[in-house]
């Protein structure tokens, strides 16, 4: 028992640097995928064939490819056409083009659920469509698609340890090298399991508590 506690703080100094460069790469990709998501959105309810066209193949391109291999063709791959990123910069935009398709299928749920009504009476009062979108559509937009918006970023947190296989040192990479070197396999990857639980759940009770009063809110009106 006292060499378990004497592993726990000799590891933790160290899984916790990983955790950080974790939670790190899941915001800005997070952001990343949001972005584009939206864009590839707008582009999804066009009223342009070709836009429309555009989005819908580069969405099944993406969710078509493994994770893993469009991390692995940003680091591996793009040298060899003199595009260079760092092991980091790289986990960051492949995890961002990764989940901005799944992003961009969220948000064009949320616009086409909004209430054509609500259209039919922006346009009524002269809204042209880019006004329209910011001001009625794209609010009430959000608020429907917030629940999954929200998950998304629960599993961004989640899969952000593929980019171990690319060598950046977050908090699976940092546990699998503590694992290497010192085989205290059972007590290292214990205390990754419990650090990326006490990082997720209070994401999902916060989640939980934004989609309930959602559903209070739905009720009253």
């Amino acid at each position: 028992m006292d060499e378990a506690v004497l592993h726990v703080r000799e590891f933790l100094p160290i899984l916790l640097e990983g955790a950080i460069i974790t939670i790190q790469i899941t915001i800005l990709s997070f952001l990343l995928s949001s972005v584009i998501g939206l864009v590839m959105a707008l582009l999804r309810v066009s009223h342009i064939a070709a836009l429309r066209a555009i989005a819908k193949t580069y969405i099944n391109i993406i969710r078509g490819l493994p994770i893993i291999v469009q991390l692995f063709y940003i680091y591996f791959v793009l040298p060899d056409f003199n595009i260079e990123l760092s092991a980091f910069q790289s986990g960051v935009i492949g995890l961002g083009i990764a989940y901005s398709a799944y992003q961009a299928e969220n948000f064009r749920a949320g616009i086409e659920a909004v209430d054509p009504g609500q259209r039919e009476a922006a346009q009524a009062i002269g809204m042209r469509m880019p006004l329209m979108m910011r001001r009625v559509i794209l609010p009430q937009a959000f608020k429907i698609a917030l629940p999954p918006y929200g998950n998304i970023l629960v599993m961004m947190l989640k899969d952000s340890s593929l980019v171990s296989t690319i060598t950046v040192a977050e908090l699976t990479r940092q546990g699998q090298l503590i694992a290497t070197s010192t085989f205290q396999n059972t007590t290292v990857y214990t205390m990754v399991a419990i650090m990326y639980l006490i990082l997720s759940l209070p994401l999902v009770w916060v989640l939980n508590r934004i989609e309930a009063r959602l559903k209070t809110r739905k009720a009253h009106d």
